[in-house]
């Protein structure tokens, strides 16, 4: 089984590295890569297939340390197998700009897949990059030309399985046969409160079981070749994915630690360090691996070999089928169609020209429609409201599986579809939020699709934290939020997104868009898919909004800028230099142009700007920003939610919302917070008055 020599003391090298890298930070997790070092062995040693010299080799197994705070397993067995990753690296663990940081991180460390600090969501992208696999071999596959053909391995602990998000993804991988996913759970009972069973109690084999996963196991952890024979065994499952269960000490070698939350989350200590060298047979000096283990861990020279192999598949590949070879290589590089622009500026110019007067959350659907019929990496999908956030459309038909697994197509049924079928690209979620955000991220690591997903903008608070891993890692993933204000009317507060649009606006590097009508949200659209670098929150009505037909000819840059000025005096046939700015986004707008009409009929002149995106705009230049707000000018923000974050542009009064809503029809409630464009006009009348004292 095995293609290299092994060696006895492989996993205690593990061991070694993450006692010496913990001791010398004064800080991490060494009892979990103590514990889970012998299951490394068997499957970074016998069985995943990947090559240290070129870590975004697109045919590699993806590997996810769900567990992150274990993150010296992954760190140690990057350097051992002959990644970019020196001993000096593993001495500055969790040190200022080093690349072996507190938990792994994308982007950071060469060979790590995803970013896993937050327990359970290593285990949700893993489940994302299976589906991604998956499906691109659906779609890309042909008969005697194998191109994608990878598995997802991911490790995971109690911890993991305690968080809801790995409830919701398991499920998903069970109903999706994902059975290029393999799981082994680092089953040591231990959390840092100590042993588990007062709180965790669950049966997990059947519960995976009734997630329709093949399970194996018990088995003893600590025996690299029963777990390399297990892991043997789940590779040739076909229809469903499997859970190895392993059976662990956490800290194993620690003399007086192991088995103990003393060895979870702090360094085991100096004399404790000495007495588990001692324990393990490890003579080595701190930081030291002999050569004869080096020469063991090796994987250059096979993962060199592995991916020559797949280098002359795929220039097989490409000259049978030179299009679908141009394709998976654009795709997997992550570029958009040469077209794009073309296609996006002919989509906006359509919006602008139909002028209709429909719910964001429509106009974002007819977008859609334009855009899926040409990029066939969208990959949508709702959490049970499709209806409700209209992210399918005509290309993109439910994505299914049939009995044996396969992925269904528009041609036969079988293994066969995959002979150029059109696959679904609509996933039912159900109704798992933060599952869905989390399988959404995997999917944009893999590479190969553009993931959208939809559900109501106040249950973001279920997704948040996916969306902030997103951010983090710089993922292009698009989470369309409808039903965005109390404007949704009668589902009441619960339903009513008040604090939401602020908070998510607080997340680094996401972009946040509140579009008016269905150029801006055609741009937003556009934005978004143009954004290899950062996740999107499309934040969209429920209730129809109005096309501003006597606003001039829309300045398209402008609005893709985040912020523009939408009306000035002029336009209302004021010859005057405006008295005051009022700023708004999404269904306010409208409120902002009435209450223009109604300040110009009192020959007060005022400029409208739109602001569809605050996280855009402000990333512009100082120039175009006082452009846009001249510094002289008196401003009032309009949005339906927070007032906290418009005073940061100066504002002198904010008409917004600082409570939670009430049930009632959409017109009352506007009228009862003062949404109107009476209230809108009367605050500026009030701000030029208190100015002019």
């Amino acid at each position: 089984m095995a293609d290299i020599q092994p060696h006895p003391q492989m996993a205690n090298a593990i061991r070694a590295l993450a006692m010496d890298a913990v001791q010398q930070a004064n800080s991490g997790h060494p009892g979990a890569p103590m514990g889970m070092a012998d299951m490394a062995v068997a499957l970074w040693g016998q069985h995943l297939k990947h090559n240290p010299a070129d870590p975004r080799w697109f045919d590699r197994d993806r590997f996810v340390l769900s567990n992150g705070h274990g993150s010296m397993l992954l760190y140690a067995l990057l350097h051992l197998t002959g990644y970019e990753l020196s001993i000096d690296e593993l001495k500055n663990f969790r040190q200022l700009h080093s690349k072996t940081a507190g938990h792994p991180e994308v982007g950071l460390t060469p060979g790590v897949e995803t970013t896993t600090g937050p327990l359970g969501q290593g285990i949700a992208n893993a489940v994302g990059f299976a589906l991604a696999e998956k499906l691109l071999a659906a779609e890309f596959n042909r008969a005697g030309h194998v191109v994608v053909d990878h598995h997802s391995y991911v490790f995971l602990g109690d911890g993991c399985l305690m968080e809801g998000v790995s409830h919701e993804a398991v499920a998903l991988a069970g109903v999706w046969k994902l059975h290029k996913l393999i799981a082994l759970y680092d089953d040591n009972g231990i959390s840092i409160d100590g042993q588990v069973t007062p709180w965790f109690a669950d049966n997990t084999p059947l519960r995976f079981v009734a997630c329709g996963w093949n399970v194996i196991g018990p088995i003893d952890g600590h025996d690299a070749d029963k777990v390399a024979s297990a892991i043997a065994e789940a590779k040739k499952q076909t229809e469903r994915p499997t859970l190895i269960v392993c059976k662990t000490r956490i800290g194993q070698g620690s003399p007086n630690r192991a088995n103990s939350a003393k060895a979870h989350g702090e360094p085991l200590g100096v004399e404790e360090v000495a007495l588990a060298r001692a324990e393990l047979g490890w003579t080595s000096a701190p930081f030291v691996v002999e050569p004869d283990i080096y020469a063991a861990w090796d994987g250059r020279a096979k993962g060199q070999s592995a991916q020559a192999r797949w280098n002359e598949r795929f220039a097989a590949y490409g000259q049978a089928f030179p299009a679908l070879a141009a394709e998976f290589r654009r795709r997997m590089q992550g570029q958009l169609p040469a077209h794009f622009e073309q296609l996006a500026a002919g989509i906006e110019l359509a919006a602008d020209g139909k002028r209709e007067t429909v719910a964001s959350r429509r106009a974002s659907q007819l977008a859609l429609q334009a855009f899926t019929a040409e990029l066939p990496e969208l990959l949508g999908g709702s959490a049970d409201l499709t209806s409700s956030n209209l992210t399918h459309t005509t290309s993109t038909p439910p994505l299914r599986f049939d009995a044996q697994g396969h992925v269904k197509t528009d041609a036969a049924e079988g293994a066969e579809a995959a002979a150029g079928g059109k696959i679904g690209r609509h996933i039912n979620y159900g109704v798992r939020e933060f599952g869905m955000a989390a399988i959404m991220n995997g999917l944009a690591l893999h590479g190969g699709y553009i993931p959208y997903g939809g559900t109501f903008l106040t249950f973001s608070d279920y997704s948040r934290n996916a969306i902030r891993m997103a951010a983090l890692m710089r993922q292009r993933v698009i989470h369309v939020f409808t039903h965005d204000s109390i404007g949704l009317g009668e589902d009441g507060p619960t339903h009513q997104a008040i604090e939401h649009a602020a908070s998510l606006r607080l997340i680094p590097h996401l972009d946040v868009w509140r579009p008016a009508d269905t150029v801006e949200t055609a741009v937003a659209w556009r934005v978004a898919l143009s954004n290899q670098d950062r996740p999107t929150a499309l934040l969209l009505s429920r209730q129809n909004l109005p096309y501003p037909h006597d606003a001039p000819k829309r300045d398209l840059a402008g609005i893709g800028h985040g912020a523009y000025v939408l009306s000035e005096p002029a336009d209302r046939g004021l010859k005057k230099k405006p008295v005051a700015v009022i700023i708004a986004t999404g269904s306010e707008v409208q409120l902002a142009l009435q209450a223009q009409r109604l300040l110009a009929d009192r020959k007060i002149p005022v400029r409208v700007v739109s602001m569809p995106s605050t996280t855009r705009f402000d990333r512009q230049d100082r120039k175009y920003k006082k452009a846009v707000l001249p510094a002289r000018l008196p401003r009032v923000a309009v949005e339906m939610g927070v007032t906290d974050g418009w005073w940061k542009y100066g504002c002198a009064a904010v008409v917004g919302i600082d409570r939670f809503g009430e049930s009632a029809p959409a017109p009352v409630l506007l009228g009862h917070f003062g949404f109107t464009a009476d209230n809108v006009a009367a605050t500026v009348q009030a701000v030029l008055k208190r100015k002019r004292k």
